[in-house]
């Protein structure tokens, strides 16, 4: 059985742990679009988008595909929004312990 170091399950958990990166992937999950409209439908800075579309790209959790002079952006591939929507299942029913973890302090680690 094929093992996964630490460190590399870190480096991709780290893709889905900033508040904007899970806004994108949630933007994107079931339709590809364009910088602008990420930008539009989450009411964020194109600057701050961009950045966070190349870390989620970077660790191969969305692709993207140009046409014309627009990129489109997507989820990697079936599994990630399979895992997103476990990431729903499992918090329907841990949501309210997570709610109130007291060891959770905004911008840090437990």
């Amino acid at each position: 059985m094929l093992t996964i170091d630490v460190d590399t399950k870190i480096k991709f958990l780290h893709g889905f742990s900033h508040k904007t990166r899970i806004q994108i992937l949630e933007c994107i999950k079931n339709t590809e679009k364009t910088v602008s409209q990420i930008v539009e439908d989450i009411d964020g800075n194109q600057s701050n988008i961009s950045q966070h579309l190349a870390c989620l790209k970077g660790c191969g959790i969305i692709v993207g595909r140009q046409q014309g002079k627009y990129m489109y952006y997507s989820l990697g591939n079936q599994q990630v929004r399979d895992l997103l929507s476990m990431f729903d299942d499992v918090l329907m029913d841990i949501q309210q312990d997570v709610e109130t973890c007291e060891n959770h302090i905004a911008g840090s680690e437990c």
